[in-house]
């Protein structure tokens, strides 16, 4: 090595050791702004201080009739429970959302009949935007010990995407899902900009893991976007012959 490198090599080792002892901890510190204080609920199921309750077990008043949004819900409301009414048809939110978590809680009747998509099936749909579309669901039924098509059974993005692991409990308990919900975005001539994704904890297990929606869930055919803006929540009556699902402690925190 020549003089004239051996001079550059220590210039170099002289820049890099002021360069680090000039840096402090402090250069990497955030202090503001500060992130708001919620207060968590006593249990990992209770809503947070900052948390939209729409559906505490007294009254049905966030909720409205999907054929008739100037409507109540009206499904049959008892000892703290909403259970659906066929008769009545879905229902959804007042209130429109675009992303946000969810929690939401379901029991699959423990006299359940039927068999694959008829047994007690229901669904959550996480927008509804309407104008024809069913919206983007989260399947609710029974698959504790029932078989159907595996993206359409319990924890699925209804025939978009199976569940990771069947999270089922019996028919007769309990069962939750809680939900991340990013809606979708689009330019302003209507295409997409970013699809729609999700993630859900079902029973606390994980079974949707950011998964990006393909556009709305549908029965029959390939699904495809077409641009909306924030949207209800929809519970949906099935039209299957078993018996209803019922819903409870359901609460949403726009993100």
């Amino acid at each position: 090595m020549n003089s004239k490198s051996i001079g550059i090599a220590a210039l170099l080792l002289v820049s890099s050791t002021t360069l680090f002892a000039q840096a402090k901890p402090e250069d990497t510190e955030i202090w503001s702004p500060e992130p708001k204080v919620v207060t968590p609920g006593k249990t990992n199921t209770d809503p947070p201080s900052d948390a939209i309750i729409l559906f505490n077990g007294t009254d049905e008043h966030e909720w409205v009739n999907v054929k008739d949004t100037n409507s109540t819900a009206a499904w049959k409301l008892h000892d703290g429970i909403l259970t659906v009414d066929k008769a009545v048809g879905d229902i959804e939110t007042k209130r429109r959302f675009t992303n946000y978590q969810l929690h939401i809680e379901w029991r699959i009747p423990s006299d359940i009949t039927g068999s694959g998509q008829a047994r007690g099936n229901s669904g959550v749909f996480l927008a509804s935007p309407g104008d024809g579309d069913e919206g983007y669901e989260l399947q609710v039924l029974d698959n504790y010990n029932n078989k159907t098509y595996v993206n359409g059974q319990a924890g699925s993005i209804y025939k978009q995407n199976p569940p990771l692991v069947n999270a089922n409990k019996k028919p007769g308990e309990w069962q939750s899902y809680d939900v991340i919900w990013t809606a979708p975005t689009f330019n302003a001539d209507g295409s997409l900009a970013t699809a729609a994704r999700v993630t859900v904890l079902f029973n606390g297990v994980l079974v949707q893991n950011n998964f990006s929606l393909l556009g709305p869930t549908l029965y029959i055919g390939k699904p495809a976007y077409k641009a909306h803006g924030a949207s209800p929540i929809k519970l949906q009556a099935h039209g299957d012959k078993s018996e209803p699902v019922s819903y409870r402690n359901i609460w949403v925190r726009p993100l």
